[in-house]
C-alpha cells in the first residue's frame, strides 16, 4: 500500500507542476541556474568515469579475445557499442543519480524543513512549477548531453590507450569504429538518455519536497531517493531493452 501512497503522491506532484508562469523571467532565469549547476556539477565526475571505462573496457577486451582469427577491429567495435548502449547511457546515469539526485533530494528537503517552501506558497508562487519543474527540464537537457560527452570520452580514451599500448594500432582502431555501425543504436541510447533523466531527477525532486521531521529525515530521504532511483533506472533498462530491442 505504500507504494501506491508513494506514486499517488508522485502523479499529484508532476500534476502540480505545469501551470502558468507567475513571472517568465523568473522561471527562465530558475532554469539557466539549475542546468549551470546540474551540468558543470557532475562533469567532472563524468569525464573521470568515462574514461577509465573506456580505457578498461578496450584492455580487457583485448584480454579476452585471444583467438588469432578475431581481427583487432573488433576491440573497437566492442568498445564502440559498449559504450554507446550500456555503459555511458546506464553506468554512467546510475553514477548521475547519485550525484544529481542526491543534491536534489537534500536542497529541497532543506527548503522544506526551514519553511522556505511554505513561505514561496504564501506569496502565492506554485512552488512544484517553480522549484520541481526547471530542475526536471534542465535534466533532460544537460543529461542527455553529459551521456553523449561519456560516450565520446571514454571511446577516445580506449583509442589512445589502444595505440599507446599496442593492443590496437591507431589506423586498425578507426577502421574498427566504422565497421558495421547501426546507427539506430545511437537513436536507442538516446530514448534511455531522456528515461534516465527524467528519473534522475523527478524521482529526487518528490523526495525532498515532501520530507517531514529534521536533518535526519532529509538525510534519509536523500539516500531513499537515489536508491530508488537507481532501481528504476535498471528496470527501465530492461523494459527499453525489451521493447526497441
Amino acid at each position: 500500500m505504500k507504494i501506491f501512497t508513494h506514486l499517488g503522491g508522485f502523479l499529484v506532484m508532476l500534476k502540480g507542476m505545469f501551470s502558468k508562469p507567475e513571472n517568465n523571467k523568473m522561471y527562465w532565469k530558475e532554469l539557466m541556474h539549475q542546468c549551470s549547476e546540474l551540468g558543470f556539477g557532475a562533469l567532472p565526475i563524468v569525464v573521470i568515469i568515462s574514461m577509465f571505462l573506456g580505457a578498461v573496457t578496450t584492455v580487457q577486451t583485448a584480454y579476452q579475445l585471444v583467438s588469432p582469427l578475431v581481427p583487432a577491429s573488433t576491440i573497437a567495435q566492442i568498445l564502440r557499442d559498449s559504450m554507446i548502449l550500456e555503459l555511458s547511457t546506464t553506468v554512467v546515469s546510475i553514477v548521475l543519480a547519485g550525484v544529481i539526485g542526491s543534491k536534489i533530494a537534500s536542497e529541497l528537503g532543506n527548503m522544506r524543513i526551514s519553511e522556505q517552501i511554505d513561505a514561496l506558497e504564501i506569496m502565492g508562487i506554485n512552488t512544484k512549477a517553480y522549484l520541481i519543474l526547471p530542475k526536471i527540464v534542465a535534466a533532460l537537457i544537460v543529461i542527455p548531453l553529459l551521456i553523449v560527452i561519456s560516450a565520446v570520452l571514454g571511446i577516445w580514451a580506449g583509442y589512445l590507450v589502444g595505440a599507446f599500448t599496442g593492443i590496437v594500432p591507431h589506423d586498425i582502431f578507426i577502421v574498427g569504429l566504422r565497421q558495421n555501425l547501426n546507427l539506430y543504436n545511437i537513436q536507442f541510447a538516446c530514448y534511455k538518455a531522456y528515461t534516465y533523466a527524467f528519473i534522475v531527477s523527478s524521482i529526487p525532486s518528490y523526495f525532498g519536497y515532501y520530507v517531514k521531521g529534521g536533518a535526519l529525515e532529509i538525510g534519509r530521504s536523500s539516500t531513499q531517493s537515489v536508491v530508488v532511483s537507481c532501481i528504476l533506472i535498471l528496470f527501465a533498462d530492461y523494459t527499453l531493452a525489451a521493447i526497441f530491442l
